[in-house]
């Protein structure tokens, strides 16, 4: 059974709205996604990349947002630091992804690179910080996480914004803002490019 298949079989086991399970049910589809990069070409490569790439922005700036602060207390500082500087490490793969597009020669082992490191951070959550919140938080405290997790991924950005990357408080100050805007630019066909 593939990761992405455990993934949602352990997600269909929590109850609606816990956290916990809405990551994985997420971390299965980004899994679902390098696969469907890996095997598209030309345009379609392109779209399944802006749609892993949105995934991923709008995942990272929520987990970060609900689920840190509280990890921090039931995981432990270590674990939140280690899981943010993989992060960190991701998105600056993800950046030299950016830089070459899908039709660059260098694309694919790139893309397998990012593919790794996503992958490992997402295992590192699921061993190391999910038990944790599982043990420390309550059913009722995990489902409304969830929510909030939620209706924070309705307005987060989508697509990366430099000067979110370091900070959660900016994210929590310009996702809205830089939500319209993103949202507003997706509209009108100009969202598909880095802006960084």
């Amino acid at each position: 059974m593939s990761n992405a298949a455990l993934e949602r079989e352990e997600a269909a086991k929590l109850p609606q709205d816990d956290i916990i399970g809405i990551l994985l049910t997420q971390h299965a589809r980004v899994r679902e996604l390098f696969a469907e990069v890996h095997m598209a070409r030309g345009d379609e490569k392109k779209a399944k990349f802006d749609e892993l790439r949105a995934l991923l922005a709008v995942h990272e700036a929520a987990e970060e947002m609900i689920l840190r602060p509280v990890a921090k207390t039931e995981a432990g500082e270590g674990e939140v630091t280690a899981r943010n500087e993989e992060e960190r490490e991701a998105g600056r793969i993800l950046a030299e992804l950016e830089r070459m597009g899908p039709s660059d020669a260098q694309f694919e082992p790139k893309l397998t690179e990012f593919e790794r490191a996503v992958g490992d951070h997402a295992d590192h959550e699921e061993q190391e910080e999910f038990p944790a919140m599982r043990t420390g938080c309550s059913q009722e405290q995990r489902q409304k996480m969830g929510r909030r997790l939620l209706r924070a991924e309705r307005t987060a950005p989508t697509h990366a914004h430099p000067a979110a990357a370091r900070s959660s408080a900016v994210r929590w100050t310009v996702g809205p803002f830089a939500s319209l805007l993103d949202h507003a630019r997706d509209a009108l066909g100009g969202g598909g490019g880095s802006r960084r």
